[in-house]
């Protein structure tokens, strides 16, 4: 949208990126993330454990206490590390901050970058897997509308595609709203993302419609956190087959009156191929865009759902 974009930044666990910082210094390289997902991401790497000091290779450390607020303990020698790994927390934020992520992942079961199920000691030596990594925590609450995921997790085909969705989509309000904007290119923003948004949340849609069309009673800075909080939520909920469908057949109203009764067929086929789980979603919208750009309906032509992610990633190629 604008010629000053900013990249898409990915906060990730260092180890993640085949860094051997690990505390046997060794790494947990993700291929996926590295040789796939890194072509159209810049990467900013964390390793909180090393940039505190622990060093490589390192005793190895766990959470103790209490799961909402445990203690950082060295496994063998006792040391507790947990006030300097917040105050580096909070030192790494304020620098994340200048660098505009769009997301972060990390290193699953990691006491400092564990998003979840992280294992939390009892004073008796007994685990439970209610813990948050302490640099993780941090994160997430110094950054509450930036897309966090665990690598363990992005596994997971539609937990994956989710994520990267988001990321994207975070991206382009960073874009819209890091420089100095007119209520214009916020109408004109929200009206490329509506079928986006609809394919998610039909409340959330309805939500931010409200607030684009009462964007003149609101303050820059009230109007751009109002918003960019619902759009994240609406995001964050996920897609079903149904809602896509319900989309699907969105964009054919406006093909209606272009198209012959043996291409509508067609479209409407595909679409309840797409419902039984016969076909991915890819295989619908690459009709309906071949007719969107034939016909060239500008409304349709320029919504973010017919490309929200680089088609390179294949995430729409699962059934």
């Amino acid at each position: 949208m604008f010629n000053d974009e900013i990249p898409i930044r990915i906060g990730i666990s260092s180890c993640l990126l085949g860094e051997k910082v690990r505390f046997d210094a060794g790494h947990k390289k993700d291929l996926y993330l590295t040789n796939i997902l890194g072509k159209y991401v810049e990467w900013i790497p964390v390793c909180p454990e090393v940039e505190v000091g622990m060093g490589v290779p390192r005793e190895a450390i766990r959470l103790v206490g209490k799961a909402n607020n445990p203690n950082l303990v060295g496994t063998k020698s006792g040391r507790d590390w947990t006030d300097e790994m917040k105050k580096f927390s909070q030192m790494r934020n304020k620098q994340l901050a200048e660098m505009n992520l769009s997301g972060f992942i990390f290193k699953k079961d990691s006491p400092t970058c564990g998003m979840e199920r992280v294992r939390v000691y009892s004073q008796s030596g007994s685990p439970s897997k209610e813990g948050i990594g302490i640099f993780a925590r941090s994160f997430i609450e110094q950054f509450p509308l930036i897309p966090v995921e665990e690598e363990g997790r992005l596994n997971d085909i539609k937990i994956r595609e989710n994520f990267i969705e988001r990321v994207f989509a975070y991206n382009r309000l960073l874009n819209l709203f890091s420089r100095k904007f007119s209520r214009g290119e916020l109408v004109r923003f929200h009206t490329y993302e509506k079928l986006q948004l609809l394919s998610h949340s039909e409340k959330h849609y309805r939500e931010l419609g409200n607030i684009v069309a009462k964007a003149k009673f609101y303050g820059t800075s009230e109007l751009r956190e109002r918003y960019s909080k619902i759009f994240m939520e609406a995001l964050k909920i996920k897609t079903t087959t149904k809602k896509n469908a319900n989309v699907l057949f969105h964009i054919l109203g406006y093909l209606k009156n272009i198209l012959d009764k043996f291409e509508k067929d067609a479209i409407v086929k595909i679409i309840n191929d797409y419902q039984n789980e016969l076909v991915p979603l890819i295989v619908p919208l690459t009709l309906i865009r071949h007719y969107i750009e034939k016909h060239n309906i500008e409304y349709i032509k320029f919504q973010t759902y017919l490309n929200p992610h680089p088609k390179e990633l294949m995430l729409r190629n699962h059934v």
